[in-house]
């Protein structure tokens, strides 16, 4: 099978392409108006220089009838007449061809002679052939400035929609990666497509920003409002007598106490208002303290371990939350390793959603017959970003699922100034 070429990736863009068309159509442009003016002042020099040459040839037979001596390599059958016109002017009708005399280019008229000769004349053709010569060299110099032109202003105006086009995407990104402030702001300077498409994005972010918060407020809302009817509700359920149904109550309550904990925290989290409490730990130690409080049957394995500037109350929590979901919706063995500033936690379950690999934790979304309310990898997530770390989710190749928490070193701090 024939390979098919690939083109570098810059070929895709669309000021490579504009280009590419702006070029082929002036050199399109060119080649057909150069090729008109080229044709229509070659007819006429051409034309000119003819009707000289039979000017002349009149001459000459008017000259030869009186019997007058015609000019040197003129006259009846000269020697250096082209043999087409020579066989031409034979059949008895007049004609020109150009031609050399005396190596000099030359427009040649030729007619009919006596005793079955040719009677001929010629007059000069280098200066029309130079004045041709001339015509294309200028033709081909205003087309390349033409081209170079255009292509020149061409390019600019494009890279200055791709600009825009470019910047729009970046605050669709921006957007996307949760940034709902970003706005690309482009209408007030172009009323054109670009800025119809820009204008269209931020209007979109607004109404997305605007239901986000009103989401937001409301499950904050709902979240302190259940907060007192709860506690007396546990309250109520501590004083049921001892059994099956108030074990069962008290079951009930403490879940739906961590439901509304969870909501608090996921509100407080989007928020971005706090703030992590950083401090020395290490990071073997975190893990741990995380799986002895976990009460589950999870290894740990430390390659290495390191003394990290972090918030222990959001390392736990994150940890915590990676392990209860292995746990719940993964399989044993659930193993936790602990590299450097890396923690890993795997299982040998199904794996993660195909949904999460590619948009993260969804809050309120689980797959198949998986029960919970995504809230637990969402608020891992969420603090996370709070400590700006990273929480990537994959499948592993042998099969189960696999979190990797890294945390990243504080930026370092500027020098004290010199005194």
């Amino acid at each position: 099978m024939r390979r098919r070429i690939r083109l570098p990736a810059w070929t895709a863009t669309l000021t490579w392409k504009a280009a590419v068309f702006i070029t082929l159509m002036c050199c399109g442009l060119a080649a057909l108006l150069g090729g008109l003016v080229h044709s229509a002042m070659t007819n006429q020099t051409i034309g000119a220089a003819r009707e000289k040459a039979l000017d002349r040839l009149d001459r000459i037979t008017q000259a030869y009838e009186a019997g007058t001596r015609t000019p040197r390599g003129e006259g009846v059958d000269p020697k250096a007449l082209p043999a087409e016109l020579r066989a031409y002017a034979s059949t008895g009708r007049r004609g020109t061809r150009v031609g050399e005399l005396r190596n000099k280019r030359v427009m040649w008229a030729a007619g009919p002679a006596d005793r079955d000769g040719v009677i001929a004349a010629a007059v000069d053709y280098s200066a029309s052939e130079q004045t041709i010569a001339d015509l294309d060299r200028a033709i081909l110099g205003s087309s390349v400035l033409a081209i170079g032109g255009t292509l020149l202003i061409g390019a600019v105006g494009v890279t200055r929609i791709t600009r825009r086009l470019h910047q729009t995407a970046q605050v669709a990104r921006r957007i996307s990666a949760g940034d709902l402030d970003a706005r690309v702001d482009d209408a007030a300077r172009a009323r054109d497509e670009v800025a119809a498409v820009s204008d269209a994005l931020d209007i979109m972010a607004a109404s997305l920003q605007r239901k986000l918060e009103a989401e937001r407020r409301f499950t904050a809302d709902v979240a302190h409002e259940l907060r007192t009817p709860l506690t007396g509700l546990n309250a109520a359920a501590e004083l049921l007598p001892p059994g099956r149904p108030a074990e069962l109550v008290r079951d009930r309550v403490q879940a739906m106490r961590a439901l509304t904990e969870d909501l608090l925290e996921i509100s407080r989290l989007d928020t971005r208002s706090e703030r992590p409490e950083l401090d020395s730990y290490d990071l073997a130690e975190l893990a741990a303290r995380t799986i002895r409080a976990s009460g589950t049957d999870t290894r740990l394995t430390v390659l290495s371990s390191r003394v990290v500037e972090t918030d222990h109350r959001r390392v736990e929590r994150i940890l915590g939350n990676l392990i209860a979901n292995a746990h719940k919706h993964g399989a044993a063995p659930v193993t936790v390793t602990v590299d450097a500033a890396t923690v890993t936690v795997t299982d040998a379950g199904p794996g993660f959603p195909d949904y999460l690999l590619t948009s993260g934790p969804q809050r309120f979304r689980t797959e198949g017959m998986n029960k919970g309310h995504g809230l637990g990898l969402t608020i891992a997530a969420g603090q996370a970003r709070a400590l700006s770390a990273a929480l990537t989710f994959t499948n592993r190749p042998e099969g189960g699922a696999e979190a990797t928490f890294t945390l990243t070193p504080p930026p370092p701090s500027p020098p004290p100034p010199h005194p």
